[in-house]
């Protein structure tokens, strides 16, 4: 009978399309996939892959068995998903936004792991647009992403967890004439732009268009704390989103301002499939982000 490993090995070679790309992400050589495809085909009988020179594809026998296979694998992966008291154990892998890492997620993620000592979290810092798609493979267990802009597929799902308003960050010290309102200094000083092709850069845009504002670009960065470092020595303003975890108040080299066109929300989410073997793990930090909001509402 085929073990989990074949299995698992089955599953990558069908997401990738090669047996060289499964391998890295299994820790095998092409070869020894082959080996391990090709004995997966014997002992089932039957053929599962069309083989090019450069790639293979599942046959209609895979692609008919390819949803069991997932079950399997999941419900196996299932059974180490707690221990015997009930706690959560085993690896999860999830994406993260860099910025999330030091936003309100961190603290749901360090509580979950307080309360499940022997839990072993994985993170991947990226973009939220790669992580859906790694996600929907199955790449991910789960990513924690900025709300996406269109409908997701129907077999992913997207929970917020908590939301950042777009702030406007301008340096005390600038190496520029900085105006004192920040609609004049929106218009006239230099802006350090987020990536625009990115979820939060759409988010720029539209505080910029809520502003009624055509900023000079000067810069354009994928990070929040590249942006935020630039700004504070004094090279010109941005518009990013008001991190949870970042001593905003207490920064001498900054201020925070609140955009003059109103305010813009970035929510922040946590996507995973419809059905995956690590829903243990995404509904402990979906409970510890609704019981922290609870709590700050009773304080108001």
């Amino acid at each position: 009978m085929s073990s989990i490993r074949t299995l698992r090995t089955f599953l990558a070679v069908a997401r990738l399309g090669t047996f060289t790309a499964a391998g890295a992400e299994v820790g095998l050589t092409a070869a020894a996939v082959g080996l391990r495809m090709r004995a997966l085909e014997q002992e089932l009988g039957q053929t599962l892959f069309d083989r090019g020179p450069r790639a293979v594809v599942l046959n209609p026998t895979a692609r008919a068995m390819l949803p069991r296979v997932e079950q399997l694998v999941q419900a196996y992966e299932a059974l180490a998903d707690s221990d015997n008291d009930g706690a959560l154990a085993g690896t999860v892998v999830v994406g993260a936004l860099v910025s999330a890492l030091m936003g309100a997620f961190a603290d749901a993620l360090r509580a979950v792991k307080r309360d499940n000592p022997r839990l072993n979290v994985r993170i991947f810092a990226g973009l939220s647009s790669d992580f859906v798609a790694r996600v929907e493979r199955g790449e991910l267990d789960a990513a924690v992403v900025t709300r996406p802009p269109h409908d997701l597929h129907a077999g992913l799902r997207w929970t917020e967890l908590y939301t950042e308003p777009m702030v406007l960050i301008v340096p005390r010290q600038p190496q520029f004439e900085l105006p004192a309102q920040p609609l004049p200094a929106l218009r006239q000083a230099p802006f350090i732009r987020f990536d625009r092709h990115t979820w939060t850069g759409l988010l720029v845009d539209e505080a910029l268009r809520g502003c009624a504002v055509r900023a000079r670009d000067e810069m354009e960065l994928n990070s929040v704390e590249a942006i935020v470092e630039i700004v504070r020595q004094g090279f010109g303003v941005s518009i990013v989103p008001r991190l949870a975890n970042v001593n905003w108040r207490g920064d001498r080299a900054l201020r925070v301002l609140e955009l003059p066109g109103g305010q813009v929300l970035r929510r922040v989410g946590l996507i995973e499939r419809a059905s995956h073997a690590r829903g243990g793990f995404t509904e402990a930090i979906k409970r510890h982000r609704y019981v922290a909001v609870e709590a700050a509402q009773r304080r108001r």
